[in-house]
């Protein structure tokens, strides 16, 4: 037999007491390093710190809106999947309709991406509630649209878009500008679901596995 570590909790365990250990970990305000350590957990690229940018009241706006009965919406379905469901408050929804008809439609009609399309779709039921981006930046510059159009405004923004068109300016327009919205967010290129959903799952139940 190998020598490793086998039993789940013990990895969890392990891999947190590792992370703990890094330096630009241990400069994050304390509310946010449970996040930060999911993140981390979730890449292994501890170097992602660096380019972590959050409003300084994310973490309580999360709890809050949670608290008060929020749902989350998410651009794809393998965010929705990763979301750890037990760390929610009862009643708690995830909701993405990328695959819907209707946004498919709507995507075509207006020539947008069906991520982007479920904002318009989504519409005033995104008031007070979670957004939560993880792959594509046209879901987020959609959101901003819409809010500086007067738009719904939620509770807080989770965005973690990647690749190569989009995602470094989208995240780059909510750091610089959030509307006045609680926000958590990496620059740059790199992102996508791995780290959305630990981000989600960070803000609503910390390190608890």
């Amino acid at each position: 037999m190998m020598d490793y570590i086998r039993e789940p909790d013990a990895i969890y365990a392990k891999s947190f007491e590792m992370i703990s250990r890094v330096e630009q970990l241990q400069a994050l305000p304390e509310a946010i390093r449970p996040v930060a350590t999911r993140i981390v957990h979730a890449c292994g690229m501890p170097e992602v710190l660096g380019d972590l940018r959050f409003s300084d009241d994310i973490a309580d706006a999360v709890a809050k809106a949670l608290a008060g009965g929020a749902d989350i919406y998410c651009d794809v379905e393998t965010l929705r999947y990763g979301v750890m469901k037990h760390l929610l408050p009862g009643g708690c929804e995830l909701h993405c309709r990328i695959s819907a008809p209707d946004v498919a439609a709507h995507a075509k009609r207006n020539r947008m991406t069906r991520a982007a399309a479920q904002i318009d779709l989504w519409g005033e039921r995104l008031a007070g509630q979670i957004i939560a981006i993880g792959n594509a930046p046209t879901t987020l510059f959609r959101l901003l649209e819409a809010i500086d159009a007067g738009g719904a405004r939620p509770a807080a923004i989770i965005a973690f878009p990647v690749g190569f068109v989009g995602a470094a300016e989208s995240k780059q327009e909510l750091a610089d500008n959030p509307r006045g919205i609680p926000f958590i967010t990496l620059l740059g290129q790199k992102g996508g679901t791995a780290m959305a959903q630990a981000a989600v799952n960070g803000l609503a139940g910390g390190l608890n596995t």
